[in-house]
């Protein structure tokens, strides 16, 4: 390559890499007391930069005392955050091939019927749909199944004595790709005394991926959907099936991110 046309070019991709670099940081810290934190060391950042500029040394030096304070706090106060971000980063991928709005819609249906049903029946279940973050390591936790989601293929799954009972299913796209999967428990202090094993473990799982995780309690049969580490009661089959669509499908028809 031309060393003059490199030169001009390179610039944009500096700038390129920053952008990406800078967007990463805030998705890593989304959703979390850390954000606040990151923002109050951008402001540090700036105000250091400002002090530069207009030449006020010992400014630039407490400035400067201070970030590296700031850091440290970080590390050591939110260490738990720290933790699910790192894992959710690095189960992310770039790139999602997602399935047409009619799709979606169908697969929610399915899977909403499942629920239901299982709801009336008094059988307990945890059902974890996959999005942008990759649930390969909860998978090989499970018993790979591979099959099209159906009604029919949940509500067996579920229904003890099957062996699958136990865990949780993973859909991705239209597929069910495994069984009897081991989530990780929420060591949240605010639900770990009064929720059961089976909403620890959605509550875990939406902790440290971006995946919809709905459960059915085995003691009362509620509906619910775990999130972003929150938990949202849901009552009847519509406002299932329109919360799901609001979290998978985009307005213009693709799947959400």
């Amino acid at each position: 390559m031309n060393i003059t046309l490199w030169e001009t070019i390179k610039p944009f991709f500096e700038i390129l890499i920053l952008w990406i670099v800078y967007y990463r940081i805030f998705v890593f810290f989304e959703g979390t007391r850390s954000l606040q934190v990151l923002t109050g060391i951008i402001y540090i950042i700036g105000a250091f930069l400002i002090s530069q500029l207009l030449g006020f040394d010992r400014l630039t030096w407490l400035l400067t005392k201070l970030f590296g304070l700031s850091i440290l706090a970080i590390l050591i106060l939110f260490q738990q955050e720290l933790r699910h971000g790192l894992a959710r980063l690095g189960q992310q991928h770039l790139f999602n091939v997602g399935l047409e709005e009619n799709e979606i819609i169908d697969v929610i249906e399915r899977v909403t019927n499942a629920v239901f049903k299982m709801s009336a029946a008094g059988i307990g279940c945890i059902i974890a749909i996959e999005r942008e973050t990759k649930l390969k390591t909860f998978i090989e936790s499970g018993l790979e199944l591979d099959a099209k989601v159906s009604s029919e293929i949940l509500t067996t799954i579920f229904t003890p004595p099957s062996p699958m009972h136990d865990g949780g299913v993973v859909i991705r796209a239209d597929r069910i790709l495994a069984s009897a999967c081991l989530f990780p428990l929420s060591d949240n202090p605010t639900f770990s005394k009064i929720i059961g094993t089976r909403h620890r473990a959605a509550l875990g799982l939406s902790e440290n991926t971006d995946a919809v995780i709905i459960l059915v309690s085995e003691e009362t049969s509620h509906v619910s959907i775990a999130l972003n580490g929150k938990f949202t009661r849901i009552e009847t089959k519509e406002k299932l099936i329109e919360t799901l669509k609001n979290i998978l499908v985009k307005p213009n028809g693709k799947k959400k991110k």
